[in-house]
């Protein structure tokens, strides 16, 4: 991967850290700090969620999303935020773990 990748990379991973802050007032959301470690790391520490952040020309949304699923720990919803160049970014996750927060968000307006 070129610096310019890279730095492409990580100027998404710091808007969606500022994305995520405001829509999750008082969370501790910040960029991961990828280790050489051989140890996952989400592309976005973030309360609930494991995120891979994937942007460029046309990224691979499977394979983002399998990445999340297959590190994230129990108890967060593994989930890929993907945006193209010059497009809206968007979220893929699994359709149960969307109809999940679908139900959360149910049961609250309910109440």
């Amino acid at each position: 991967m070129g610096a310019l990748s890279r730095r492409k990379g990580r100027r998404f991973e710091q808007e969606l850290v500022h994305c995520f802050r405001d829509a999750m007032p008082g969370a501790d959301v910040r960029r991961g700090l990828q280790s050489r470690g051989g140890e996952e790391v989400a592309d976005l520490d973030c309360p609930v969620f494991w995120i891979e952040a994937k942007r460029g020309r046309q990224p691979n949304v499977r394979r983002a999303l399998r990445q999340a699923e297959e590190a994230a720990p129990q108890g967060r919803i593994p989930l890929a935020v993907i945006r193209d160049d010059r497009a809206e970014a968007f979220v893929a996750l699994s359709l149960d773990d969307f109809l999940e927060l679908v139900r959360e968000r149910w049961e609250g307006r309910t109440r």
